[in-house]
């Protein structure tokens, strides 16, 4: 199993230390483009998207990092994405991002649900009932 950490930027010019979060299969989105080029890719499988918009600076988030990496390694039939709403401001504007962290899952490209929080229960809840959907729209 991968590990999943979290990663200090040392380029930044300031004295505000910068953390990334990176580990598992959770594949970190730094463009518009990367954006679409994995909901592409998604599709092309068959994968629900589990897009978590997230801050560095927000301590619910970094809480919630490794389980989050822990959920892309034991689900790999879904795609786990993070969005870092201060590198893509205006991206995280459009979604109407108002708290971190937030989760959209995505089939298709479309919003099937949403969850605003760091609550681990529920968020393993809505994974499940998701695939849960999905295996009985298969039958």
């Amino acid at each position: 199993m991968g590990q999943c950490f979290v990663k200090a930027q040392s380029e930044q010019a300031d004295s505000e230390q910068n953390f990334e979060f990176v580990g598992g299969n959770v594949h970190p989105v730094t463009s518009k483009e990367d954006w679409d080029q994995k909901l592409s890719e998604a599709k092309r499988d068959g994968k629900i998207v589990i897009a978590n918009f997230s801050a560095a600076w927000c301590g619910p988030c970094r809480m919630l990092a490794p389980f989050y990496c822990d959920l892309s390694e034991n689900y790999p039939s879904l795609m786990f994405l993070l969005i870092d709403v201060d590198e893509l401001t205006d991206f995280s504007t459009s979604w109407d991002i108002k708290a971190t962290p937030t989760f959209f899952f995505l089939k298709d490209g479309q919003q099937i649900d949403k969850l605003v929080g760091a609550n681990k229960p529920e968020l393993l809840k809505k994974i499940n009932a998701i695939l849960d959907s999905a295996a009985n729209s298969e039958k």
